[in-house]
């Protein structure tokens, strides 16, 4: 069934592309793997399905209502795992909320769909520094040591040398794989002690590898 193009939605689709330019432009500047062009993608085809739904037989939502579905898939596309921690969570967040406010846009919520745009840019322009005052305050992390003989002395030695950096230590996991033994600490303390910690760990003779 054709349906003549309204004003409305040239509006909706022109003020998608704004948002999500404005926030992508945020993304590409710090280099990310969603960047501009990716954003802006998101938010004008989110805009471009909900309009169709609209203009659908009955007015049926099922289109719009499966972008969610769809945008799920891009964002665990961007989320990667090693042996400690998780990359791309805050990008496949933006990539959720950029589909979000592309809906918002092809609803004809434009001053709402602007709002969530700056309250979004705000937050991603405000995370470095609120990162870095609660990392000033406290930090946990997981430290995995490689030692070069299987002499178990090794690691209670070591243990003794990080607790002098005034941190909690709390051994998670132990492996012994031929003459190589491995050792898996959760450490908590401060950021400048944890730097410290590793430049320690980093100049024992003992240790073949860290991270």
């Amino acid at each position: 069934m054709d349906f003549a193009i309204e004003s409305n939605d040239l509006v909706s689709m022109l003020m998608s592309i704004i948002c999500g330019g404005i926030i992508g432009f945020e993304r590409e500047y710090k280099n990310k793997s969603a960047g501009f062009r990716t954003i802006v993608l998101i938010t004008l085809g989110s805009t471009i399905f909900t309009i169709v739904s609209q203009h659908g037989a009955d007015s049926d939502d099922r289109i719009s209502a499966n972008i969610i579905t769809g945008i799920g898939f891009i964002g665990a596309g961007v989320i990667f795992k090693d042996q400690f921690s998780v990359f791309g969570l805050t990008t496949a967040a933006v990539i959720w909320t950029s589909a979000a406010i592309g809906m918002t846009t092809g609803i004809g919520y434009h001053t709402l769909a602007l709002i969530f745009t700056m309250l979004t840019l705000g937050i991603l322009l405000l995370a470095n520094h609120i990162e870095k005052l609660i990392g000033g305050m406290k930090n946990q992390q997981m430290l995995s040591v490689t030692f070069r003989n299987p002499d178990f002395d090794q690691i209670g030695c070591l243990e003794e040398k990080l607790r002098r950096f005034g941190v909690v230590l709390q051994q998670m996991q132990l492996s012994k794989d031929n003459d190589r033994l491995t050792v898996v600490w959760q450490i908590s303390g401060q950021k400048n002690r944890l730097m410290a910690l590793h430049e320690l760990v980093g100049r024992t003779p003992e240790v073949i590898s860290f991270k």
